[in-house]
């Protein structure tokens, strides 16, 4: 690691670097404050030890420059002065530095305090990492309030693959393929973002997490990347609100544009992490769970919801339900149970 001394005495130099260098730091070094703030903002240091009396420019306001800087302003600053009166001190840290220790000095004990301001940006920027990362794998996909709610508690947040409970949720466009085949490019884009938007804003609204676009079909998560108790209702919600939303936004196209979305909901155990490279990188879930939800999907028509007898379980109190019998799910032995349902009776 890279700390920058600056003092105006050589001797006072010389000193802090035998003392460091022995503790394994590459040492920078200033005798001014314009030399020292230059060097900082040029080699960007992982900790700087300023004097307060220097020529030219103050320790303290080389201090409240780096701090003011937003290149700089995570440096770790420590004052090192024999100037040992409460005004300078309080003036010091009120700038921005992160400690304040007088001449004469004890050695170990500026080791001690280089070792704790390092450590503590280390930390800081371990947690400003897991927020970025949160940020770019989420932001676009997830509400807001769940965002939030990641970035107050990143530790808790496990991005590295792990078996857990997640609902599946796909939802497919009907005779959207075919309808491509007739409709220009421009206006197909057009009318599938304004689908798409109307979709993506539901699922948010019942905090879940849009996983991919897959044409024209969108996958979305509920219980990850955040834990829901109500899960399984949560997607089913979705979907039914989606359902009497498309109605109202049917009347704004023409009639060969009001396409139907077909739904299919599982529930149960799924791989669920980041996969891909370390250059490209996708949250998503796999496994069995997401399957089963995908061939549901693929086999609704004209607007059906169809979940497993596993959600149904779960959403029988406020939903309307029919069994549409035993489906059988490719790269499945065992048929899967299938009901239709609806806010409304179904036929």
């Amino acid at each position: 690691m890279k700390i920058l001394v600056a003092d105006d005495n050589p001797s006072n130099v010389e000193l802090l670097k035998d003392i460091l260098r022995v503790s394994g730091y590459q040492i920078l070094s200033a005798q001014d404050g314009k030399t020292a703030l230059t060097i900082a903002q040029e080699q960007i240091p992982d900790l700087v030890i300023l004097d307060i009396n220097m020529p030219g420019m103050s320790g303290i306001d080389v201090c409240a420059e780096l701090k003011q800087n937003d290149i700089t302003s995570r440096i770790p600053i420590i004052m090192l002065t024999a100037m040992t009166d409460v005004e300078n001190r309080v003036k010091a840290l009120s700038l921005g530095a992160d400690d304040y220790l007088t001449k004469p000095y004890s050695p170990r004990e500026l080791v001690a305090r280089i070792q704790r301001s390092l450590r503590t940006k280390v930390e800081a920027d371990d947690l400003r990492q897991k927020r970025d990362v949160i940020r770019q794998t989420f932001e676009r996909f997830v509400a807001p309030s769940i965002v939030n709610q990641m970035l107050e508690r990143p530790q808790q947040v496990t991005l590295g693959g792990r078996l857990q409970e997640v609902t599946v949720m796909f939802a497919d466009l009907e005779g959207f393929t075919s309808l491509s085949e007739k409709t220009e490019p421009e206006a197909l884009l057009k009318l599938l973002s304004g689908y798409h938007s109307l979709v993506v804003k539901i699922i948010q609204q019942y905090n879940g997490t849009i996983d991919k676009f897959i044409g024209d079909c969108v996958m979305a998560l509920y219980n990850t990347p955040v834990e829901q108790s109500d899960h399984i209702a949560a997607a089913v919600k979705s979907a039914l609100h989606i359902q009497d939303e498309i109605y109202w936004y049917h009347q704004k196209l023409p009639a060969e544009h009001r396409l139907k979305i077909n739904f299919g909901i599982h529930t149960g155990e799924a791989v669920v992490g980041n996969v891909g490279t370390s250059n490209l990188m996708d949250f998503t879930a796999v496994g069995d769970t997401v399957n089963v939800a995908a061939r549901l999907q693929t086999s609704a028509d004209n607007g059906q919801i169809f979940v497993t007898r596993a959600v149904y379980n779960e959403v029988s109190d406020f939903v309307v339900g029919v069994s549409r019998g035993e489906l059988y799910v490719k790269g499945r032995e065992e048929p899967v149970t299938a009901y239709e349902i609806s806010n409304t009776l179904i036929s």
